[in-house]
């Protein structure tokens, strides 16, 4: 149904996602996460900020899918280079915990949990941010685990960062319309992860039931406010079921979208319990990947 009501907006418009970041993006963008953050606690009272829907009262100590509280902790927050060339190099925050649980998580053990890292220190961490964006930082890359847990927190890093800093929202698109709205506007480019191309794998994967729609309502409505980039690690032997039906529903819903195909899969993490992910991609299977992607004309980024 959401698909359906966007899509032909985004087929036919011809303005860039630059171009519609600039025209969506608050005047005064500090000011206006700051006025959406006492909404956002106000959301971890029944909080459905990701596709879980838990309804949980998350202010008093109840736990939904992802464990994660009220407080928001940081496990890594530093200067990285190994993301998108024209991101880097970026000051990355990773915020500890997720809602997804991937067996392949590189970072599994802090992904998954929320008690993982440090308090996040507000003041402290936008000081360091600013001082890397004075050292040769291009990009503030705000991530976890999964971000969209702590919105919040998210909101208050935001208010606390110059308005003119360049922001990456690093996401596994699996957020509602609620997160959405606590968004809108304040990233100026999403990089989203679409991981599998059906629900069946990301439910043996993943734990996660109902994927396909909640990443495509999201990737839609982020190539309407912002620039996007989609994300898609192949995987050992999931050309067929997941990379496949990713890359032809790119081209036919987003097309032009830029696209990071990723064959660097390494099997961490809990990937042992899935017979196909003990191994690495080969390179015929990173080939056949490309391959693909050239057949249905995506627009490839390293």
């Amino acid at each position: 149904m959401v698909a359906a009501l966007v899509r032909t907006p985004v087929r036919q418009s011809m303005t860039w996602p630059e171009d519609i970041a600039r025209k969506r993006r608050p005047a005064n963008r500090s000011e206006t996460a700051r006025s959406r953050i006492q909404s956002a606690r106000v959301a971890l009272a029944d909080c459905h900020l990701c596709a879980h829907q838990c309804g949980v009262n998350r202010l008093i100590g109840e736990h939904g899918f992802c464990r994660a509280g009220a407080e928001t902790r940081v496990f890594m927050a530093q200067v990285e280079v190994a993301d998108e060339l024209e991101l880097i190099p970026t000051f990355a925050i990773a915020l500890s915990g997720c809602d997804l649980r991937c067996a392949f998580c590189i970072t599994g053990a802090e992904s998954w949990n929320p008690r993982a890292g440090v308090p996040l220190d507000t003041i402290a961490l936008a000081a360091r941010a600013e001082a890397a964006l004075s050292d040769g930082a291009r990009t503030i890359m705000v991530l976890g685990g999964e971000p969209t847990i702590h919105l919040p927190a998210v909101l208050e890093i935001i208010a606390a960062l110059p308005d003119q800093a360049k922001l990456v929202w690093k996401t596994n698109a699996h957020g509602t319309a609620q997160s959405r709205a606590l968004l809108d506007g304040l990233f100026d480019i999403w990089l989203a992860d679409y991981k599998f191309g059906n629900d069946a794998c990301a439910a043996r994967l993943a734990r996660t039931p109902d994927y396909t729609g909640t990443v495509r309502e999201n990737l839609l409505w982020a190539r309407q406010q912002s620039e996007l980039i989609v994300r898609h690690l192949a995987m050992p032997g999931h050309l067929e079921c997941c990379w496949r039906p990713v890359a032809q529903w790119l081209a036919a819903e987003l097309p032009g979208v830029k696209v990071n195909l990723r064959s660097g899969f390494w099997p961490a993490w809990r990937s042992a319990r899935h017979r196909e992910l003990r191994r690495t991609v080969t390179m015929a299977e990173s080939e056949r990947a490309r391959e693909i992607a050239r057949e249905r004309g995506l627009n490839l980024v390293e």
